[in-house]
């Protein structure tokens, strides 16, 4: 018992010298406010998220994902019966043109129709349906 106390008692305070001692560094002409963090020989890699660091665009949005519906709801804020609002409704559900697209059952459906004008109309008919959602 008195081995592992002397033991102990010799080896915390120098492995805490050990870790409190640095070498001079090379470079002591330079100001420390200029310099990067280093470990070791390196240059500390600093990881952040890719969008916030590109310039000129926003970081997205933080919340929660929106459902279909308050995508739905966000293209009505859009001026009624414009290219914007089909442009809008078309990237929520990419358009899939059929021929001869049968009546739509659902908003989903909307996709298949082939002329513009009429798959506006139909996005906008099951869009007018769906009761308003709080914001």
């Amino acid at each position: 018992m008195r081995h592992i106390i002397l033991a102990l008692a010799l080896f915390c305070p120098a492995a805490a010298l050990a870790q409190g001692t640095m070498p001079a560094p090379a470079d002591a002409d330079k100001p420390a406010a200029t310099s990067q963090p280093m470990v070791g020989d390196k240059p500390l890699v600093q990881v952040g998220k890719k969008s916030a660091a590109k310039k000129g665009e926003k970081p997205a949005a933080p919340g929660k994902p929106q459902s279909v519906a308050q995508k739905l709801q966000a293209c009505q804020d859009i001026d009624d019966a414009t290219k914007e609002r089909l442009i809008c409704y078309d990237e929520i559900f990419k358009p899939q043109p059929k021929p001869k697209a049968a009546p739509a059952k659902g908003v989903n459906d909307c996709r298949f129709v082939k002329e513009e004008d009429e798959r506006l109309t139909c996005y906008n008919g099951f869009a007018d349906k769906i009761p308003r959602l709080p914001r």
